[in-house]
């Protein structure tokens, strides 16, 4: 009940909503989402992935999901490096 108040709360405070909009971690998180949007649309682009068969299919996406997570783990070190 708390934590409903609590984000309601902050949910419909323009102020706090505004800060964090403003913030470097919610402006680096928008930055890599609409770069992997793009990315994702060149490769299937490219790979021609509506062609694909359900095979190549899957290893395509746990590939793209491996360079995924590489990309995250890339920034979050990177905000550590700058924290220090």
């Amino acid at each position: 009940m708390v934590f409903r108040f609590l984000m309601r709360y902050f949910a419909n405070n323009e102020q706090l909503i505004n800060r964090m909009a403003e913030s470097y971690p919610m402006r680096r998180a928008a930055q890599i989402v609409v770069s992997l949007m793009y990315r994702a649309k060149d490769l299937a682009h490219e790979t021609k992935l509506h062609e694909m068969s359900p095979d190549r299919f899957k290893s395509f996406m746990n590939l793209f999901k491996d360079n995924v997570k590489k990309e995250i783990e890339g920034v979050k070190d990177e905000i550590k490096k700058k924290k220090f």
